[in-house]
């Protein structure tokens, strides 16, 4: 009987992680949506430059890495379902350093956004829905690369084995949720609001 109690409280549990992550991703699409909408509602009504045209280029290597990371996160959760703790290990590695670049293009396209050509938050309509919405997305891929970050510390002092498996599996719906609605960020700023 105990056995079958905690088995159906395991199936609950997962039943919950799922049902949470879920909700959250949810809730978090629609606070992106307003973002998005908020940005074409606004293109186009800038009073002064610079504008999107003027300053903006297609992020083609960030994009390619954040992709890529979502193809190394499954290849990394499917070893640790394997037990293969060394490859999960450096899949998850993997997936943590294209994020990274991800964010290291982002800060060096915004540093040029900035200091080469002005623009700000408070510059004009454009500088403000542009930052607010890439600063929103670029948050929650550093929010994704700290929980990835926390389970690479994990599984490197043994903490992470196969029966993880299901947690690290909902840690990446979340990773690819911050990719898919990167597509959604990069169309609407840098190919309809160019």
């Amino acid at each position: 009987m105990n056995q079958a109690t905690d088995t159906a409280s395991e199936s609950s549990n997962w039943n919950r992680g799922r049902v949470g992550m879920a909700s959250l991703i949810l809730a978090e699409t629609s606070f992106f949506a307003v973002f998005l909408v908020a940005y074409l509602f606004y293109i186009g009504r800038s009073l002064a430059g610079p504008y999107p045209a003027d300053v903006l280029e297609f992020p083609f290597l960030a994009t390619l890495c954040l992709l890529s990371s979502s193809v190394t996160i499954v290849w990394a959760t499917r070893q640790l379902e394997r037990g293969q703790r060394s490859p999960f290990a450096a899949g998850l590695f993997a997936t943590i350093g294209l994020g990274g670049a991800f964010i290291g293009f982002t800060a060096i396209e915004w540093h040029g956004l900035i200091f080469e050509h002005n623009l700000t938050v408070t510059t004009n309509l454009f500088g403000t829905t542009f930052y607010s919405l890439v600063g929103f997305h670029a948050a929650h891929v550093l929010i994704g690369l700290s929980l990835l970050t926390g389970v690479l510390m994990l599984t490197l002092r043994g903490h992470v084995g196969p029966e993880h498996a299901e947690r690290v599996e909902l840690l990446s719906w979340y990773w690819h949720f911050v990719d898919v609605v990167w597509l959604a960020v990069m169309t609407v700023v840098y190919i309809v609001g160019v």
